[in-house]
């Protein structure tokens, strides 16, 4: 069954060539408006008026249109976080200008929850529609850090993201997995998979087989076996013999997509270690498939 277990990269649609869109995939985010619209009464406080437009906006098909109506949000509004967060994704023309974007939103999205919002909603962001636009430049920060080089700062960002919501709808545990192997950080790298050691994803399952090969550990076989059992097209994809798959908002689990994902996001890290990718092929080669 196809679930929604961590954010893809956003890509702007297909600059169509008039404005009749023969395709359009429907922006996930355009939801919540219904939900809004669904469980509260029209307002006219000026935040929420931005954020009606984001929503039409989300629905929007055309991607000057878009802009246009993050723009018109931020007239009505400057706490509109979203509107930002669309600038960033499809109105910027560099990584610095992108990072700049999410930056006024996440100040944006701050001020308008207020310190009382932060002490209302802690440990639950996301749970509340008012939380999400926050989360949701929260999220594009941390990759803008981590792009423009500023690594540090971007695990920071995602390791208060997991404070302010455990229970990590975004999926941001999977996110700071990749950065943390990359960058090195070993100790809490492990510290973040002990909290999440039964979870059947290959994320977390084939990056505890391989910090346990790198720590040459007894029960690293049987890590990996149960990396294998969570997704059984990763060790193939990792090696190059089976290949990868585009990518969508949503993945299958132990589908050729998750493997995907997993190749794209940690793939790196396994190629730098020694003999790492043909550990898991060969280990994984005796299996028998359930």
């Amino acid at each position: 069954m196809p679930t929604s277990k961590k954010p893809r990269k956003k890509t702007s649609p297909k600059k169509p060539t008039t404005d009749n869109v023969v395709a359009f995939a429907p922006d996930p985010r355009g939801v919540e408006g219904t939900m809004a619209n669904t469980f509260g009464a029209p307002s006219r406080d000026p935040l929420d008026q931005a954020q009606e437009i984001m929503y039409e906006a989300w629905d929007n098909a055309v991607p000057k249109q878009r802009v246009a109506l993050a723009q018109k949000a931020l007239k009505i509004s400057p706490l509109c976080a979203d509107a930002y967060n669309l600038l960033a994704e499809e109105h910027a023309k560099t990584q610095e200008e992108a990072l700049d974007y999410y930056r006024k939103a996440v100040e944006a999205g701050k001020e308008a929850l207020g310190s009382d919002g932060f002490k209302e909603y802690a440990g639950h962001f996301w749970g509340f529609l008012e939380t999400r636009p926050y989360m949701r430049a929260r999220l594009g920060l941390g990759e803008a850090l981590w792009v423009t080089g500023q690594k540090d700062a971007a695990i920071e960002n995602f390791q208060e993201m997991l404070e302010l919501n455990p229970g990590d709808n975004q999926g941001i545990r999977y996110i700071l997995a990749a950065k943390l192997l990359n960058a090195g950080r070993m100790n809490e790298l492990k510290r973040l998979l002990s909290t999440c050691a039964d979870e059947s994803s290959a994320d977390i399952q084939y990056t505890r087989a391989l910090v346990a090969y790198l720590d040459d550990a007894g029960d690293a076989k049987a890590i990996a076996q149960i990396a294998w059992e969570t997704n059984q097209y990763v060790p193939g994809m990792l090696s190059g013999r089976t290949p990868s798959i585009e990518l969508h908002d949503y993945i299958t689990r132990g589908g050729k997509d998750e493997a995907s994902g997993y190749v794209e996001a940690f793939g790196g890290a396994w190629k730098r270690i020694p003999g790492a990718i043909d550990w898991i092929e060969n280990l994984t080669s005796l299996l028998t498939p359930k």
